[in-house]
């Protein structure tokens, strides 16, 4: 039952993972170490697939008794060879990046040799492709084991230390994605490392317990999945992120629609967007929310500095404007009426709803108070504060 269990969880794991990179390979198909990325997973993907019984008979059928083995190995040395080809790629420049993919090739090149020549050895003999089941006292097959251990303790350290490298000079939340990409990477070095001295055990003749072949199997059935998380980690961190974000500026959208309504009445004209597009192909991308929530933010700054000369009293039109929300919407009402009505205003704009700082947010923060101010009055009078927040 706990096989299964995780088997189901790996998985999920490398199924979501490899949705994420493809669909961001997709996007940049020419990123070299994002498609690293991608191949290293596609690689322990197939490892991973093709172990199971229903592929690896129709593999045995085709390509005789050891071909299981060695096709599941070789995808398992090529995830590891696409994760070292992730940091040569992000690290080396172009000529010194081409000198080391290149030799790193070769060693895979001559591991995956030395794994053909050793199942062609074996023979028919040995067609159980699981570790804990086989007879090692075979010197060719365990020489195929320890070729395969070999290479991918190499390789597997070789990528830690860079993962380490990078995770420290990272900041979240790419370190995080490093440090438990670190902890997955680390945990299949170890289990390599001891299957390694278990596989000169088991030649040797010796007895080894089953559960020390069994940890073995679970610290890789473990580390797998962390691995695959830790990669996948910063792009969902970021994902989480721009959700939020498109919560909080929709959020702001609505709110602002009562003040935004009242100023587009009057200056109709100060619409950013007069030729809109078709709503449905607005509210679809993925930038419609952000595009409509700066609209609305500068059509109302815009249409305050219009009507803030009429803020003021006759004869102090220099004079700022009252910062409290329920005043300043009182007056922006009466300012309203006033230019409806033909009044003449002062020709000088005053300070309206300023903020203490700078930044956006906080200027964003006081067009939403005097909006608030705007709905309560609003509803007061019987009319639905959300009245025309929704277009555009």
């Amino acid at each position: 039952m706990i096989v299964y269990t995780l088997t189901a969880v790996i998985g999920l794991v490398f199924a979501a993972a490899l949705a994420w990179k493809v669909f961001q390979i997709i996007k940049a198909p020419h990123d070299a170490p994002l498609r690293a990325v991608t191949l290293c997973l596609v690689s322990a993907a197939a490892s991973f697939v093709l172990a199971m019984p229903p592929f690896a008979a129709r593999i045995q059928a085709v390509g005789g008794a050891g071909a299981p083995r060695l096709v599941q190995n070789l995808f398992v040395l090529s995830m590891a060879y696409w994760l070292m080809c992730f940091y040569l790629y992000s690290a080396a420049d172009r000529a010194d990046r081409s000198r080391r993919v290149r030799k790193q090739t070769l060693i895979l090149a001559l591991a995956a040799l030395g794994l053909a020549l050793m199942t062609a050895a074996v023979g028919t003999h040995h067609p159980d492709a699981n570790f804990r089941g086989l007879d090692l006292r075979d010197p060719a097959l365990a020489s195929f084991y320890l070729i395969a251990n070999l290479y991918l303790v190499y390789a597997l350290t070789t990528a830690l230390r860079w993962t380490c490298v990078y995770a420290r000079a990272s900041r979240r939340p790419l370190a995080t994605g490093l440090w438990l990409a670190a902890g997955g990477i680390g945990s299949m070095a170890v289990a390599c490392a001891i299957r390694t001295v278990l596989t000169v055990v088991r030649w040797q003749g010796g007895a080894v317990p089953r559960t020390v072949v069994l940890a073995s199997s679970l610290i890789v059935a473990a580390a797998v999945p962390l691995f695959l998380v830790g990669v996948s980690y910063p792009g969902i961190a970021m994902r989480i992120a721009a959700l939020r974000l498109r919560r909080h500026h929709r959020l702001m959208y609505h709110r602002l629609g009562p003040l935004w309504e009242l100023l587009h009445e009057a200056y109709p004209e100060d619409a950013l967007d007069r030729v809109q597009s078709p709503r449905w192909r607005d509210r679809l991308h993925p930038r419609g929310v952000h595009r409509r929530y700066y609209r609305r933010v500068i059509e109302c700054r815009d249409g305050l500095v219009r009507i803030s000369p009429s803020l003021a009293p006759a004869g102090d039109g220099a004079r700022a404007c009252p910062q409290s929300p329920d005043d300043l919407a009182d007056q922006l009402y009466a300012a309203l009426r006033r230019r409806k009505h033909g009044e003449p205003a002062p020709a000088q704009a005053i300070a309206v709803a300023i903020p203490h700082t700078q930044s956006l947010e906080d200027d964003v923060r006081q067009l939403v108070q005097l909006s608030d101010a705007l709905a309560e009055r609003l509803c007061v009078r019987g009319v639905p504060a959300d009245q025309g927040s929704n277009k555009t």
